[in-house]
């Protein structure tokens, strides 16, 4: 081997690792990993969520998603302000809520028209509360202190003319606790969501008394839709990593499209078989849910309307603020890849 060639392949071997590096850095610094936090990954509410990464759209979009639970909405809120993590799965009503404490949190995908919540009876207690207006009284159950749940429920009993001061609201999460709270008699009602609304009623533990799991359940309970699950991240968050929160809303929106598209069996045949230990009931409660979901990942015109109107009837952080919705949520990553 000559010196001349022994010079000019030592040169190719450096140029070809220094390309490599520089290529590892490039993917290193595109593939940034992105944590969401689910307010309860396996409620149905937020069934998009796991999904999307069952589904692959993800790794098509060539994004690096971590999904972690916290059962309470107002906990992943408060992981998200930490910095913790860079987006949330959870209720769009958080977004009003923390502009009021001067926090700029913005919703880029809109999972659910509806909120997907019931308020459901214990059996025992359903001869004496066969509606809001009996709650006096009575033990509430929500699944967070501050969460999107005890908005509701206090609005609702507020309906009625009841104040939160004559009830009791009693935090109990949800799935398997709030299944306990209710067998145990530590709750009269709860709210909560599919699907543990269909494992109460196969056992015969529970029974519906508010149903806003469709357009015309949730427009009678509160007078219009009220988006509620969605994917919100910080506004500064948004406005410095646009790329990454547009590949996001299309790996959600491919999603939407996806579910509104496929039979409730088709859905539950994509996730993980610990999701669906009872696979007819699995199913049973994804049929009842799938009304709530949009179908292209945007905000339904009257939604933000609707629960600011909610937030304000009793949330003293809300009431006579002066909010700005448009600051609250955009539509402008849903329309592009």
């Amino acid at each position: 081997m000559t010196p001349r060639f022994r010079m000019l392949r030592h040169i190719a071997v450096a140029s070809g690792l220094l390309f490599s590096l520089a290529s590892q850095h490039a993917i290193a610094a595109d593939g940034e990993k992105i944590t969401i936090m689910v307010g309860g990954i396996t409620k149905l509410i937020y069934l998009p969520a796991r999904l999307t990464e069952q589904l692959g759209y993800f790794k098509d979009e060539g994004l690096d998603v971590e999904l972690l639970s916290q059962p309470a909405g107002v906990d992943a809120e408060n992981e998200l302000l930490a910095g913790a993590v860079q987006a949330v799965v959870g209720f769009y009503d958080h977004t009003i809520d923390l502009q009021t404490k001067g926090k700029d949190v913005k919703a880029i995908v809109v999972f659910g028209q509806v909120p997907g919540e019931v308020e459901m009876v214990s059996t025992k207690a359903a001869e004496t509360v066969k509606s809001m207006a009996d709650v006096k009284g009575k033990t509430l159950g929500v699944t967070g202190l501050g969460s999107s749940t005890s908005f509701l429920t206090q609005y609702l009993a507020g309906q009625h003319g009841i104040p939160s001061t004559q009830y009791t609201m009693l935090p109990v999460g949800a799935d398997a606790s709030f299944i306990a709270a209710i067998k145990q008699g530590r709750i009269d009602a709860g709210m909560t969501t599919e699907p543990t609304v269909s494992a109460l009623q196969k056992s015969g533990d529970a029974k519906v008394l508010v149903d806003m799991r469709t357009v015309e359940g949730t427009k009678a309970a509160l007078g219009g839709t009220y988006p509620g699950s969605s994917l919100y991240v910080q506004a500064a968050w948004a406005d410095s990593h646009k790329a990454e929160a547009a590949k996001l809303a299309h790996a959600f929106v491919r999603t939407m499209q996806f579910i509104n598209t496929h039979s409730a069996e088709e859905i539950a045949a994509k996730m993980p078989d610990d999701y669906q230990k009872d696979k007819p009931l699995y199913v049973s409660a994804l049929k009842a849910s799938l009304p709530m979901f949009t179908k292209d990942g945007k905000m339904p015109s009257d939604g933000p309307e609707t629960v600011l109107k909610v937030l304000s009837a009793f949330n003293p952080s809300v009431k006579g603020k002066h909010i700005e919705l448009a600051k609250t949520y955009t539509n402008e990553f849903t329309g592009s890849k």
